[in-house]
């Protein structure tokens, strides 16, 4: 079994500015405060974050984060992915807008209009794709090649004489 881990020993100034960050208004800075000043008093990583209503890798990640940062890991980083693989490689992009120039029911579906949902479903049962992707994927790789996609509509015309009358179409 590991050993528990705890913060390192921090000096008096760094002290002051944990315990100043107590009464940020900043989520973020306040929970890593409360976590370092109690990992500093002793308490061990899971009876940390019981006592904070948060997971125990968040209080470990908190530790780390201090012991090799020092107070810069009172400032969050960036949530963006380092590197981003596209999910559809340049054939299968290609692919992807061919099939959407056909009809779904060619495909097994039981309507005439794509949804992004549909179009992944049925790219990945064409191998356009390794893997299940989702509509906004789908979505994402369209406008990479510059298409929009926008909701289809459906046009209801009525067989009355007086439709375009009725519904205020007609200019006289």
């Amino acid at each position: 079994m590991k050993p528990p881990i705890f913060v390192r020993e921090f000096s008096k100034k760094k002290r002051e500015a944990l315990e100043a960050g107590l009464r940020s208004s900043d989520a973020f800075v306040l929970r890593r405060c409360q976590i370092l000043l109690a990992s500093s008093k002793g308490e061990r990583p899971p009876r940390i974050a019981e006592n904070l209503g948060c997971a125990q890798q968040t209080v470990r990640n908190a530790i780390h984060e201090f012991n090799g940062r020092g107070l810069g890991a009172l400032s969050p980083g960036s949530s963006r992915p380092r590197e981003v693989h596209a999910a559809f490689d340049e054939d299968g992009t290609e692919a992807l807008r061919e099939m959407l120039h056909h009809s779904p029911r060619e495909f097994g579906k039981h309507t005439s209009l794509w949804t992004l949902e549909d179009a992944a479903e049925v790219s990945f049962e064409k191998d356009l794709t390794e893997r299940r992707v989702s509509g906004e994927t789908v979505r994402a790789t369209l406008a990479r090649l510059g298409v929009r996609w926008e909701r289809a509509k459906r046009w209801i015309e009525s067989p009355d004489p007086e439709y375009a009358r009725k519904k205020g179409l007609s200019s006289g």
